[in-house]
Parts: structure tokens; C-alpha cells; sequence
């Protein structure tokens, strides 16, 4: 079986959830609204030219999972789903997974954003695996820490490589892997048959130089 992994963000969806998460805390006023609002569009801006500092990031953007209760956060993230996120949706995306899944393919996600966030879109999405950064958790709360090696840039290569280690059987198969942004070369690279989607500039202009195919899934 072959293995289609996608990122997630302004790939299969059209925007970012992680930022769009930190937007919507902000109009629920559970964080201090126009400071957390600079701060995430500043971080966002440093993901998008290639040069976030993700443990920095990842102190800002998980401190609210420690800072709400439990059930408060399962009630905002269906709340993020219904109002946030099926604003974003792309059928074009569910086409293309259905496509690698009529052929056999594993369906994997692959991101930086965290699973608090993200899991519930990979759901809905009907992947088969998801590679997320993970926040910590102790006794069921978060801790607003980082565990593990975060999903992003070659964190994705050593992710998807643990992960390979834990199902051999994937190894040796044929690899595809979607993506918008410059930040997935590392993995693009990897790979048998990488994908620009509705890519950045710099990523565009790497997918003609290296000649990898270059789709869109919001026509």
C-alpha cells in the first residue's frame, strides 16, 4: 500500500487553522485580545517568510490549552468546527483524498499545527493517519508544553520517519506529499512524488525549477 500524506493548512483547507484558532480565542475573549492578536499575526507572518521560531510559537500558542478548562475546550473546538473551519472547506481536497483512497493509498496528515486543534479536521477528512505536533498533557490538562519534536520543517522528515519505523511496511512504498509552503521542503525532497498546492512564491518558483508538478484545489 502506498502512502499519500498531505499537510494540512492552506492545503486541504483554504486558510490556517492554527492562526484562525488563535483569532477565534480572540473574539471568545479568552486571551488578552488585541496583544494575543499581534503576537499571533507576527508569529504567522514568521511562518509564512520561513523563519518561525517554533518553540517560541509554540510557548505563545499553547499556554491558552493550559489556561481553559477541559470541557470550555471541547465546547470551543465544536464551536471552531461548525463556525471557523467549515468556512475553510474545499471539496476539491476531499476529491483528491478520495482519488489516493480508490487506489489503495494510506491517507496521512502531516502538520505543524496541534492535535488539540487539528484533530477533529482530520476526522472529518476521513485520513487514515495524523502526524500533528503534540501538547503535553498531565492528568488530563494540558501543561502548555510541547511534547515530543514538534511537526514542522525537518521535524516532519524525523516524525514521518519514526512513524516508518513503527509500520515497516511502509518503507519501501511509493510516497506522495502535498503541500503550499516553502516550510515542507524538507519533506518535498523526501519523497517520490511531490506536490506544490496552491503554493507560496518560493515554493512555486522551487516547484518549477525542480519541475514537481503544481495543482490548485480552490478552483
Amino acid at each position: 500500500m502506498h502512502l499519500a500524506i498531505f499537510d494540512l493548512d492552506n492545503t486541504l483547507i483554504g486558510g490556517d487553522s492554527d492562526h484562525a484558532w488563535g483569532e477565534f480565542l480572540v473574539e471568545r475573549e479568552h486571551v488578552d485580545g488585541e496583544h494575543y492578536r499581534l503576537s499571533n499575526d507576527r508569529f504567522y507572518q514568521d511562518y509564512q517568510r520561513g523563519e518561525l521560531d517554533i518553540f517560541a510559537y509554540l510557548e505563545f500558542a499553547l499556554e491558552p490549552l493550559a489556561q481553559i478548562s477541559r470541557g470550555q475546550l471541547e465546547n470551543l473546538q465544536s464551536e471552531f468546527m461548525q463556525e471557523v473551519i467549515s468556512e475553510l472547506w474545499l471539496p476539491a481536497a476531499q476529491e483528491l483524498i478520495g482519488e489516493h483512497r480508490r487506489k489503495g493509498h494510506h491517507i496521512m496528515i502531516i502538520t505543524a499545527t496541534n492535535r488539540f486543534v487539528v484533530e477533529p479536521i482530520a476526522a472529518r477528512l476521513g485520513v487514515d493517519t495524523l502526524l500533528a505536533t503534540e501538547p503535553e498533557e498531565h492528568e488530563g490538562r494540558f501543561t502548555g508544553r510541547v511534547a515530543g519534536d514538534p511537526c514542522y520543517q525537518a521535524g516532519k522528515v524525523l516524525r514521518l520517519h519514526q512513524w516508518l519505523a513503527q509500520n515497516p511496511e511502509y518503507a519501501s512504498r511509493e510516497k506522495w506529499f502535498y503541500s503550499d509552503s516553502i516550510n515542507d521542503l524538507p519533506l518535498l525532497t523526501e519523497v517520490e512524488h511531490p506536490v506544490a498546492v496552491d503554493p507560496d512564491a518560493r515554493l512555486r518558483a522551487e516547484a518549477q525549477s525542480r519541475g514537481w508538478p503544481i495543482i490548485s484545489l480552490r478552483d
